[in-house]
């Protein structure tokens, strides 16, 4: 009986010493919100800046630490005592304040948590982090089941709306703060951080280890495919996945063309296209910039020119030094050329695909591309709309470019009519249908070739009939 009366008397003391303490806390706190509640205190520093010395107390109240008294962190303030700490800057201030947080918070704890752990690996090289950056200094909220969020992406955006980094093996960074704002705007607008980054927590996050930011960029290439992977498949097919397969990193990955977070539609921008290409491709699209083609695009902001995807294909690119590639540039120029919705605003014919395939070069181009599963293969490759146009480089036939592109049109001929002399491309009707205008001596022959040949056979079959007449009648 007597033990039983014991404890009580211990307990009642134990629960009043609580009580009185947390009294005690809550006079001191009350005491600090008398000047520390008030709208426009600030803490100065010599470099210009300053911080608000405002504390929310309702969102104090509310927080994990609402049982803390301000002297429990902030130790030799009181009312009649509140001593003056002067600071270079604001961030030697959060510095400065952030490792009172440690007094209770054991870096043996907090490295338990894989976010923690990385932060406190990087302060071994000297590269310290503020815990009010991610937690708030007064209005501190359980990381786990004290705070409800609006939904996923404020839950992430806890530290990535902070400036954070990942570091890599060879001391490389790449930034890990998001823009919110431009991922809603991004073709993954819709998107919620979980459909890609699947697996992630305050609490259980994955430490990465990459040598390399190229590394982790291949890496994160691949969580593409969980969604788009008819266009993956494409790019297996690719001289890109070729060269990357040979161990060439600098190949690009989906990333490197579509960006990360803020994904553009590139397909409605032709010069957001070609940009991404100019990435790598600088000499090329340096040459293709001055073209006709770039010219219209980057001047004029024409959209029916083509891009580096309407003739190399997106995912799927070809090599295009190899002879199928060669033998499909007439079909490649045709998907304009040959629409009289696209060409004809511009005053062009659509004669230019029909005349070409409807002369030697034509014509033997159809030939050699049946015999391509045939043993036999040409020795040379047959001249295609490049080889006498160009092919970034495309020019003007008319106007000051016009010689240029006749002396090229002369190169290409000697490589297979030797000897061919400066007027050898004169020879050629180009891509004219033969007029009065144009070639008016081609026009008429052929127009009496029309009119001579059909008598031609209609008298022979009339000899042969009275031939036969007169077969019959003799007999």
């Amino acid at each position: 009986m007597k033990g039983k009366k014991f404890i009580i008397l211990f307990l009642s003391a134990v629960i009043a010493l609580g009580a009185l303490a947390q009294s005690s806390a809550a006079k001191g706190t009350t005491a600090c919100l008398e000047c520390h509640a008030e709208k426009g205190r600030s803490i100065q520093f010599q470099d210009g800046n300053s911080i608000e010395a405002y504390i929310d107390a309702g969102a104090f109240n509310a927080s994990v630490h609402s049982f803390l008294d301000c002297t429990d962190c902030h130790r030799g303030f009181t009312p009649s005592d509140h001593q003056e700490m002067k600071f270079r800057s604001k961030e030697l201030f959060k510095l400065r304040y952030s490792r009172i947080c440690r007094r209770c918070h054991k870096d043996e704890d907090i490295s338990k948590k894989a976010i923690h752990a990385s932060l406190l690996k990087k302060e071994t090289n000297g590269d310290s982090h503020v815990c009010t950056d991610c937690h708030a200094a007064h209005s501190v909220t359980p990381v786990a089941g004290g705070k409800v969020f609006a939904n996923e992406e404020s839950y992430c955006l806890g530290c990535h709306a902070h400036e954070i980094s990942m570091r890599f093996k060879n001391n490389e960074t790449i930034p890990l703060k998001l823009d919110m704002q431009g991922l809603k705007a991004s073709a993954h607008g819709n998107l919620s951080c979980s459909d890609c980054h699947f697996g992630f927590s305050s609490e259980e996050h994955p430490t990465r280890s990459f040598r390399t930011s190229r590394d982790y960029a291949i890496a994160s290439a691949d969580v593409c495919r969980r969604c788009h992977f008819d266009k993956y498949t494409k790019t297996l097919e690719s001289i890109h996945y070729s060269l990357l397969s040979q161990g060439n990193l600098g190949t690009p990955t989906c990333t490197d063309c579509h960006g990360s977070h803020l994904i553009a539609r590139i397909t409605e921008d032709g010069e957001m296209s070609a940009r991404k290409c100019q990435k790598c491709h600088q000499g090329i699209y340096d040459i293709y910039s001055k073209s006709v083609h770039g010219a219209a695009l980057f001047s004029e902001h024409n959209q029916d020119v083509p891009t580096c995807t309407d003739c190399h294909k997106a995912h799927d690119i070809d090599d295009p030094l190899t002879v199928e590639y060669h033998e499909k540039i007439p079909s490649m120029c045709s998907d304009c050329h040959a629409d009289k919705a696209i060409v004809g605003k511009y005053g062009l014919s659509t004669d230019v695909v029909k005349t070409y395939l409807a002369d030697f070069h034509g014509i033997t181009l159809g030939f050699y591309r049946k015999q391509k599963d045939e043993f036999y293969r040409p020795a040379r490759p047959i001249a295609v709309c490049t080889d006498c146009h160009g092919t970034h480089n495309i020019s003007s036939t008319v106007g000051p470019g016009a010689a240029a592109v006749k002396a090229t049109l002369l190169k290409r001929c000697q490589k297979c009519h030797e000897g061919a002399t400066e007027n050898f491309p004169d020879t050629w009707l180009s891509h004219y249908v033969p007029s009065m205008s144009k070639a008016p001596m081609i026009f008429i022959v052929n127009s009496v070739y029309k009119i001579l040949l059909p008598i031609m056979v209609l008298g022979l079959l009339l000899q042969v009939l009275l031939h036969i007449w007169r077969y019959i009648a003799d007999r």
